[in-house]
């Protein structure tokens, strides 16, 4: 079972690319979750595949972490109670402001206990698709400890559609969270409503 933390667009997006592959997906949402967009009641009605975060993290042996990060606390709270030595962890977040707060998975790397923790798809970012609603951005990056663990993030990272680039150990998590910001920071400056990404390219 894989279980994606957060009631966000990226993890409906996400948790759909894998069901359509035949995964089992239970979807973890925070304490007084209200479904607002139309495939989250029909999720929230028909599938019984919308629960609690601890209740999902109970029951999946990979966690994807697709949380608002209002709510982050929450999560960290049944991880840090949760016996996890056994579980895959990938935080798919950012931090707000990187000049005020630390690297989101180096805090995670603080409280949880298992050392399968694993970082990718935070440069989709928490709304995806609809920072690319022409369906450009086609890769995503991941770091994280060079274990077995490692090569099933890949796997799941192309199952869903994104060519996985290997960026190295999980130290380099804070490095893919300021290309997110980077790339924020960019949008912000330009007069047209667009957002902007990265492309990896062989020279």
């Amino acid at each position: 079972m894989i279980g994606i933390l957060g009631g966000t667009r990226l993890a409906l997006t996400l948790g759909q690319a894998l069901s359509a592959r035949a995964i089992d997906i239970a979807y973890g949402v925070r304490s007084g979750f209200v479904p607002n967009e139309i495939e989250w009641k029909i999720l929230n009605m028909s599938s019984n595949k919308v629960k609690s975060f601890k209740e999902v993290i109970d029951i999946s042996s990979v966690l994807l972490i697709c949380c608002e990060n209002d709510y982050l606390e929450q999560v960290f709270d049944e991880l840090s109670n949760a016996d996890i030595k056994e579980k895959t962890v990938i935080d798919c977040t950012n931090s707000d402001d990187p000049k005020i707060f630390s690297c989101n998975t180096d805090f995670i790397r603080s409280i949880v206990d298992t050392p399968k923790i694993f970082k990718a798809f935070n440069n989709l970012g928490l709304d995806y698709p609809t920072s690319d609603p022409m369906g450009v951005v086609k890769e995503t990056y991941y770091c994280g400890p060079d274990i077995p663990e490692k090569q099933v993030v890949k796997h799941l990272i192309s199952m869903m559609g994104f060519n996985a680039v290997d960026a190295g150990e999980i130290e380099n998590a804070p490095l893919l969270e300021a290309m997110y910001h980077l790339r924020k920071e960019i949008s912000s400056r330009r007069s047209a409503k667009s957002d902007y990404h990265f492309k990896l390219i062989s020279v």
